[in-house]
């Protein structure tokens, strides 16, 4: 008995053999196709990329309410050269925040807090237009002022940008005025009958004096 249960017990202890390789493959049951995600990026380049934590003032409520916490981007078109501001929170890639950067923004800090800033802008985080008053809040002042540095340069190259569109609209305007005028002028001297020459003139006329053509 006592040679039976030692048996036992060895064949528990003994550890169990690996898995043998069958050689098998077993086909998944259903088939995943790569899915390409795109979010609206593409075609733009980040100037800057910061964590932080937006808030939006809410008139009706006379206070400040949290939009989310995540990354503010400046985002800069390859195109168009145009810039906007996009925040998404981090856990939900929700936008927060999406507008662009005009020449008339202007950033400034918030009163009693060096680590935060505020500004206005025509907001499209929620589908639609909307007046806000923003202020975003950065872990750290070094943070802050970059922010606040880099929308200020992105502001004041949007408004050099509107100026030299300004200036190629005129000069273009100017020289469409210059090719018109040129044009009248030349269609004014066809209309104008010519002034006949002395050869043009009926014969026995030509050698006619002017005392003669009085008589």
């Amino acid at each position: 008995m006592a040679s039976n249960d030692t048996e036992r017990r060895e064949e528990e202890e003994a550890p169990a053999g690996e898995d043998e390789d069958t050689g098998a493959q077993v086909a998944p049951i259903v088939k995943l196709e790569e899915v390409t995600v795109t979010t609206g990026e593409e075609n733009e380049d980040a100037i800057l990329d910061l964590k932080s934590k937006l808030y939006r003032f809410d008139k009706d409520g006379n206070q400040w309410k949290e939009r989310g916490a995540g990354t503010v981007k400046f985002l800069k078109h390859k195109e168009t050269g145009k810039v906007r501001l996009v925040m998404r929170q981090s856990k939900t890639l929700k936008i927060c925040a999406n507008h662009l950067v005009l020449p008339s923004m202007t950033v400034q800090e918030h009163v009693g807090n060096e680590k935060s800033c505020v500004w206005h802008a025509t907001d499209f985080a929620d589908g639609e237009l909307k007046d806000e008053l923003f202020c975003i809040r950065f872990p750290s002042i070094d943070n802050c002022k970059t922010f606040m540095e880099t929308f200020q340069e992105v502001a004041e190259s949007q408004k050099k940008k509107e100026e030299n569109k300004d200036a190629s609209g005129a000069a273009g305007l100017l020289e469409k005025l210059s090719v018109e005028d040129e044009k009248k002028a030349e269609d004014k001297a066809e209309d104008t009958p010519a002034k006949p020459k002395e050869e043009d003139k009926p014969e026995g006329e030509a050698g006619k004096s002017d005392a003669e053509k009085k008589d």
